[in-house]
Order: structure tokens, then sequence, then C-alpha cells
């Protein structure tokens, strides 16, 4: 009966290891999302004067499949995934805009100027009462709108070389809908 007490510590460590790895692990870019299947919220933004693109409202979202990705020049993550960006906007079947996260106008257009602008429409978020709205943990994060507004998909951290089949996969979803 002594030795098998031994052993129950032993088996509750080894529950709780298993809970935590499990918990823990897997892909921490896709983290669930209150605003999944629920409508982007509706909150016009102000436009980066300089960029030649309108103001970011969600009410053009309808109709539309809308990539939207908030960014920051001082991001060095954003930096990465701008190609990706790029690469999305070239795909005529959506739309892709951003959010310009507690920037310096001079900087994000340094920035655009530096490495294209892929945004159809770019918002201005200089206090970040936008990015609560949307449930931004931090600077970059992607969301794909569907034709008809509601969130479809959310990406948390940088579009790479990795996460980019999955966000066509998901552009492709949106689409077929």
């Amino acid at each position: 009966m002594r030795r098998a007490a031994v052993f129950i510590p032993l088996a509750i460590f080894l529950a709780l290891a298993a809970v935590f790895y499990f918990r823990i692990g897997g892909d921490h870019t896709v983290v669930p999302s209150a605003l999944i299947n629920k409508p982007a919220p509706m909150l016009a933004l102000s436009a980066l004067d300089g960029a030649n693109t309108p103001t970011l409202d969600p009410a053009s979202f309808k109709g539309f499949v809308t990539v939207v990705n908030v960014w920051a020049s001082w991001c060095a993550p954003c930096r990465a995934e701008h190609p990706f960006l790029v690469r999305l906007a070239k795909d005529k079947r959506i739309r892709v805009t951003g959010i310009n996260y507690k920037d310096q106008p001079a900087t994000a257009l340094r920035f655009l100027a530096q490495l294209g602008n892929p945004f159809a429409a770019i918002g201005v978020d200089a206090a970040g009462r936008a990015a609560i709205e949307w449930g931004v943990y931090g600077v970059p994060e992607t969301f794909l709108v569907g034709r008809d507004g509601l969130i479809k998909f959310k990406q948390v951290g940088p579009i790479t070389a990795e996460n980019f089949p999955r966000m066509l996969a998901e552009i492709e979803k949106a689409l077929a809908n």
C-alpha cells in the first residue's frame, strides 16, 4: 500500500504535465477569437494623410472579401510580413486594407514608400481604440472579413511562409461563400 502511495504524486504530476502540454502546445498564431462569425467593428477611421488611400470604413466591407491588416512602421514583424500583403493585393478578387496602429504619420508613409503600399484603404488608429474593438493582442494581426461583413479568420502575428498557405485557404473559403 505504501509503495502505491509513492506513485500517486508522480501520476498527478504526469497528468498535469500532459494537460499543460496539450493546452500550451500547437499553433500559437491561430487564436480563437470571440469575433469569428461576428460583424466587423463598425468604427470608421480617418485616412493616413499622404498615402493617397481612402479612409477605412467598415461599411465598405459588404460585398467584398477584405483582408484587414493591423500594422505599424515601428513593428519589425510588420516589415517581414509586408511582401505577403503585397502578394495578396495583386489578387483582384479581394481588398487588402490596413489599420495603422499607434504610429507617426511620417514614419508610416516612409514605411510604405520603402516597401510599397498594398492597401486599398488605410485607417489611422493613433489612440489604439480600433485595435481594442477588433480584439487585437499586438501588431501585426490580420483579419479576413467575408462579403457578409462577418469576420471569418484571425491571424495573430506576422504572415509568414509557413502560415501563408493557411491564409490563402481561408481566403478561398471566404470567396466560395
